[in-house]
């Protein structure tokens, strides 16, 4: 027996993978919801879409990479979103749960609550759409502004 005499122990070393996905505002884009935040790749948006910040995204949840989709769905992993809109940053952290199926091909939704669908992102956020800042939500009513979401999952 050589060394120390202590016993070492192997450590899982963290893993991470991240996805951008690509959107536009929209003149009735309100951010106003309490429990959820969602980008869809549908072009329009009524006043019933209080959460939506973000239409004509270039993917939804189905469309994700396959990597981070096996991140988000890890037990125990932690899902962190970034907003970017024209030099705002708004960022969020959740986590991934394995209920979710990440399966829907519009919508890609951040929920407050422990609530899967096949919409769902992430769980327990610790921010919703109402918590986006104003002068970001001014931005995101004009159909020219660009925005972005960064996800990155860590399990």
């Amino acid at each position: 027996m050589s060394g120390t005499g202590l016993a070492q122990r192997s450590v899982p070393l963290s893993r991470a993978c991240s996805d951008v996905v690509h959107f536009h505002g929209h003149p009735m884009v309100r951010a106003t919801h309490p429990r959820t935040l969602e980008v869809t790749t549908d072009p329009h948006l009524t006043s019933r879409g209080d959460c939506i910040i973000g239409v004509g995204a270039d993917k939804g949840a189905s469309g994700l990479s396959p990597s981070l989709k096996d991140l988000v769905v890890a037990k125990g992993s932690r899902v962190t979103v970034i907003i970017r809109v024209e030099g705002y940053t708004f960022s969020l952290r959740a986590n991934g749960d394995p209920r979710l199926t990440l399966s829907h091909p519009q919508d890609i939704v951040v929920r407050t609550t422990n609530f899967p669908s096949d919409r769902t992102l992430a769980l327990n956020s610790d921010l919703a759409a109402r918590d986006v800042p104003r002068d970001m939500v001014r931005l995101l009513r004009n159909e020219e502004t660009v925005g972005s979401m960064e996800i990155t999952a860590f399990a």
